[in-house]
């Protein structure tokens, strides 16, 4: 190899050396995928949030879709709390979900998109506002109770209600684009419906590990919370996440145990081997193809009973005839065009039979032949005649006939 070559590959593999390197010390980018899960410390979980929640007052979660869990017979009592990047209940869910609440309970959502069945029944319009400028979309949020602006330190798409009917709907938040009173759109409102209530919060965001953990944001969260009543049980919904708390998969326990995990990969990768060396050393299988059957007999045998429930004794005793004929052109080469005197001669030196019983039985066929009508008597003594002929032996040919 050229002396160029070796320096070229040297270079190479240097380079290569130290992107590995840069690369192995490079720190994790910031992991912005949405969850909202009570247990992912992401920054868009919800770990802090729940976690100071829970040791506040009694929280209960449900892994299955409110459907079913509204679908007992024994309805639970309290506030049903769903927080994810989005809330679409399909219909007959989401009238589980109203009777409930008219029930006497209340239901709170946090979502940034929410189905509109659901803001259909409770009147309200929504849109998206990107007022910002610089490309960014920070809006502060603001709660009536407490109108210090709280400040998102990352872009949101902001969710705000662009149709309110103060008589039905009473504002609880609103997201801030500007320092104009005239620029704040409501986000969170609050509607009676029957003898429960519903929360709708349209920016979830809030709740997450980043903000909380901005200043002091978790300030925001506690007045929201406080419209709740904290005496009843809270239902967290863990089915509507987008990264789920719970796992129904076996696929992840087993691959969640070390020694289960490589267990796993090494029956895969023995199958694999398996399939490629067992699969070219075995040969294809040889059909096995069924010889045909002889069906003559059977079909003889059916003939004859049809023959036989009819009483055809004549086409029968013809029958017997012609095959007869046919065993002696076979079987002695003779001629049985004229069943003559010299027929008969040749037949008797060559079959062993005497002169008496020869004659006696082409006497019988040429009389059959001639007769209209045969009966059963007569069929079966030409039968029995034909049998004693072949059964005699020739002691010169050695030929059993």
């Amino acid at each position: 190899m050229p002396r160029s070559w070796k320096i070229g590959f040297g270079i190479f593999f240097l380079v290569v050396l130290a992107l590995t390197f840069l690369e192995a010390n490079e720190p994790e980018p910031l992991n912005m995928n949405v969850s909202y899960s009570g247990k992912d410390k992401i920054p868009l979980g919800t770990f802090a949030f729940f976690e100071s929640w829970k040791n506040t007052r009694e929280i209960k979660e449900i892994n299955q879709p409110p459907f079913e869990f509204l679908a007992k017979e024994e309805l639970p009592e309290g506030i049903y709390f769903f927080l994810n990047d989005y809330v679409v209940f399909d219909d007959n869910e989401l009238n589980k979900v109203l009777d409930w609440v008219n029930r006497g309970n209340t239901v709170f959502i946090s979502a940034g998109y929410i189905g509109k069945n659901l803001l259909d029944t409770l009147n309200l319009e929504v849109r998206t506002d990107l007022r910002n400028t610089d490309f960014k979309s920070r809006p502060g949020l603001k709660l009536k109770n407490n109108r210090e602006n709280f400040r998102l330190n990352f872009d949101i798409e902001a969710l705000t209600f662009t149709k309110i009917d103060s008589l039905e709907h009473n504002i609880l938040g609103t997201a801030v684009f500007s320092d104009k009173p005239s620029e704040e759109k409501p986000n969170f409102v609050q509607t009676s419906f029957g003898k429960g209530i519903i929360f709708v919060h349209t920016t979830p965001e809030a709740f997450s590990n980043y903000f909380l953990l901005q200043e002091q944001n978790y300030r925001y969260v506690e007045t929201a919370l406080t419209y709740l009543d904290p005496d009843k049980t809270l239902w967290w919904d863990n089915y509507y996440k987008s990264g789920k708390s719970f796992y129904s998969s076996p696929l992840y326990y087993l691959l969640g145990n070390k020694p289960l995990k490589w267990a796993y990969y090494f029956v895969i990768l023995a199958t694999v081997l398996y399939l490629i060396f067992q699969g070219k050393r075995r040969q294809r299988p040889i059909p096995i193809v069924k010889t045909l059957e002889n069906k003559t007999y059977d079909y003889t045998r059916n003939i004859s009973n049809l023959y036989l429930e009819q009483n055809r004794y004549r086409e029968m005793t013809l029958k017997k005839i012609e095959l007869f004929l046919d065993h002696i052109r076979s079987q002695y080469r003779l001629s049985t065009q004229e069943l003559n005197s010299d027929f008969e001669e040749k037949l008797m030196a060559k079959s062993g039979n005497n002169e008496t019983e020869t004659q006696e039985l082409f006497k019988k066929i040429r009389q059959l032949k001639a007769q209209e009508n045969i009966s059963k008597e007569e069929f079966l003594q030409l039968t029995r005649a034909i049998g004693s002929f072949k059964n005699t032996k020739n002691g010169r040919t050695g030929i059993n006939a």
